[in-house]
């Protein structure tokens, strides 16, 4: 895909990415697919799958309670539980805002770990990352944003994600679905959204703006993206996910690139 050598014309050291349909297929791949990035936020849809994974397996209930009083590990997976972005404050009632929070998916990794008896990067690879062959990904810390994998790794995961093998498709079509819907809240980088829509883990585009993907991105869209210059979106109107992986903090210079790569993306699509 010719569209993938815009990430040439990024401000940044190092970019890789590739576009990957429902069954596998790699239709394009651009720069160093198999070097190792930090993800940042991107790690959280990762950490999101395992906690799916953990739910089918009986280790947790959704709706069970977890972190503050009156949030539940849906609240902790939907920026609901009224935690801060990265205190382990309570700052309002669960579902009643969708206040963006690393601190949440710190507690839903503990919550995991102790219903499982195993830690929880340990419950990562054994849940998701081996079971996908992502050999070079792993969680080295906090499960909101320590994640490092590659994009050669990340395209088994949204591939995955499109044509769910390691969990039910009725799983994942939740996981993508709008939680509370209605909720306000400040997209990070993007800020206030009215309604500020998201699933288990997932942020879902629907008609915000501005936003990360592009203009011609469905509402449908979703994915996340991760302060370290790194994205995931996943396209079903499309039919494709696109993995891009940078080594430049996200800032400015992400804002003006990548929604009109992603248009030039799916144009090609």
């Amino acid at each position: 895909m010719q569209s993938l050598a815009l990430i040439e014309n990024w401000p940044v050291p190092t970019a890789a990415a590739a576009v990957v349909r429902a069954d596998g297929t790699v239709l394009g791949r651009h720069g160093p697919t198999e070097h190792r990035f930090p993800l940042a936020s991107v790690t959280k849809p990762l950490a999101a799958y395992a906690a799916l994974v953990a739910y089918e397996e009986g280790a947790v209930e959704l709706d069970e309670p977890a972190g503050p009083e009156g949030s539940t590990v849906r609240h902790l997976l939907a920026h609901t539980s009224g935690l801060a972005f990265d205190e382990h404050r309570v700052t309002s009632a669960p579902g009643t805002r969708r206040l963006y929070s690393n601190a949440g998916f710190e507690v839903l990794g503990d919550h995991i770990a102790k219903a499982t008896e195993i830690p929880f990067a340990d419950y990562l690879r054994q849940a998701v990352f081996e079971p996908l062959g992502m050999k070079d990904s792993s969680l080295e810390g906090s499960p909101a944003k320590d994640g490092v994998s590659t994009v050669a790794d990340l395209v088994r995961f949204a591939a995955e994600v499109q044509a769910p093998r390691l969990l039910d498709p009725r799983t994942v079509a939740e996981a993508m679905t709008v939680q509370y819907p209605g909720t306000k809240g400040v997209l990070p980088g993007y800020g206030h959204q009215d309604p500020n829509d998201w699933g288990l883990g997932f942020e879902i585009r629907d008609h915000k703006s501005p936003h990360w993907t592009g203009g011609s991105s469905s509402p449908r869209t979703f994915g996340h993206f991760g302060q370290s210059g790194t994205f995931l979106w996943v396209d079903p109107a499309a039919g494709a996910a696109c993995v891009a992986l940078t080594d430049r903090a996200f800032g400015p210079w992400a804002a003006e690139v990548w929604p009109p790569f992603t248009d030039a993306v799916l144009a090609e699509l």
